[in-house]
């Protein structure tokens, strides 16, 4: 094999773009960032899904809130159960 040929640069050369080719195939078919130009990363803008993550974002504060609110009512709830009967009664009796 010549070594100076001109034919195996050209091979080589097309190999290897080949190669980049379908990494960056491959990368992008299962949704990891690709590189750009200048070795920086791009990634695949999806509005769709930033949208989606809003949304679940404030459901997940608003569901958080009403937990708590649960908890509290719950221990003010067990509260009335275990405290004794007539503790209780005097209680109720005082308030009318």
């Amino acid at each position: 094999m010549d070594w100076g040929n001109s034919d195996f640069i050209i091979a080589i050369i097309a190999i290897s773009t080949a190669g980049w080719v379908l990494t960056s195939w491959i990368r992008a078919k299962h949704g990891y960032s690709l590189e750009g130009e200048w070795g920086g990363t791009v990634s695949k803008q999806d509005p769709e899904a930033d949208r989606k993550i809003a949304l679940l974002t404030s459901e997940n504060e608003k569901l958080h809130d009403m937990l708590g609110r649960l908890q509290e009512r719950i221990s003010v709830v067990e509260r009335i159960v275990t405290d004794q009967p007539t503790r209780l009664s005097k209680e109720i009796d005082a308030l009318l």
